[in-house]
């Protein structure tokens, strides 16, 4: 996995350059092509996962420190943002340039293959949502998040990477799926 590859985060790419930032190496920093710009937005909906993969009730520690299992569905990739909320959060939702504290695991669609976690590294994300700090699939699938959630989001290519992928762990036109745990607002 990439993870073991020593470099980390796939989910930050803003339009002209993506940062990977491993936890303790703040400074990487790699050059490639943008997303898309496609906006639109679809709720997704499956059957709810079983109890041990979803944070206790109002605990923002559960959901940061349970690893979810990332179940790929079946069928054709999404054309469109999915998003599902797995367990609601409280407090105040996520907005366009919040500050935010984020863990998740990422799977390819195709492969069904995780191919980042920030569970592993011991310590959540922070990024600020809106800014193009991550893929736009991110940045629009984080809005209206409450801490302690834990949401869904199934990312087509033009919100992801697009054509170019992001090698050698995603490949050109990837989907992507993501469970992400909002650890805190900031």
């Amino acid at each position: 996995s990439v993870a073991r590859a020593g470099w980390r985060c796939l989910v930050f790419a803003p339009m002209r350059t993506r940062h990977l930032i491993a936890a303790g190496l703040a400074g990487l920093a790699l050059t490639a092509a943008g997303c898309g710009s496609d906006t639109t937005t679809a709720e997704f909906t499956v059957d709810a996962p079983p109890a041990s993969e979803s944070a206790s009730d109002g605990a923002e520690e559960a959901a940061a420190s349970n690893k979810p299992d990332v179940k790929v569905p079946s069928g054709k990739p999404p054309k469109q943002l999915q998003i599902r909320d797995i367990k609601e959060g409280s407090g105040p939702a996520v907005k366009a340039g919040d500050s935010v504290s984020v863990n998740y695991v990422g799977v390819a669609y195709s492969t069904k293959e995780e191919f980042d976690n920030s569970y592993d590294r011991g310590a959540p994300f922070d990024l600020t949502v809106g800014q193009g700090d991550v893929i736009a699939g991110w940045d629009e699938g984080l809005i209206g998040m409450k801490a302690g959630g834990r949401r869904e989001l199934i990312i087509p290519p033009n919100k992801a990477y697009g054509a170019q992928g992001s090698p050698p762990t995603i490949g050109p036109n990837e989907t992507l799926v993501f469970v992400i745990d909002l650890v805190s607002i900031d």
